[in-house]
């Protein structure tokens, strides 16, 4: 457990500097519950929450894809995947000014290694 225990101590850390940006955007636009209709503040919001929709899912179809034996090799793409996808999502989305292409290729990571781990589980449950 100790490849799904690094990716999700790194990602750990990059949900708290999604939070801590939240928290300085609510500080520093004086906003104590939602955006205001303030771009920063939406952002940082979205950055935060869509980190905490797709990051526990696949933390945990990570688990069970090596609790069935898969390579290291594969739970480190997995791994790696999902980490590149997240930051290339939180940077993306942050930026006001936006170029999109890092938000969608974050996405396009992110779904690659859930629909993997997917991919794997079922080709265990029926094949194996």
């Amino acid at each position: 457990m100790k490849i799904i225990s690094f990716y999700t101590s790194l990602l750990i850390i990059l949900f708290f500097v999604l939070s801590m940006n939240t928290i300085r955007q609510r500080r520093k636009n004086k906003i104590a519950i939602g955006h205001d209709e303030n771009p920063e503040m939406l952002r940082a919001i979205r950055a935060h929450s869509n980190f905490s929709e797709y990051v526990p899912i696949n933390l945990f179809a990570m688990y069970l894809v090596q609790a069935q034996g898969a390579n290291p090799y594969f739970i480190h793409f997995l791994g790696l995947t999902l980490l590149i996808g997240r930051l290339s999502h939180a940077y993306g989305i942050s930026q006001v000014n936006e170029n999109f292409k890092f938000r969608v290729n974050g996405m396009k990571l992110t779904f690659a290694a859930m629909i993997s781990s997917a991919s794997y589980l079922l080709y265990s449950i029926f094949i194996n």
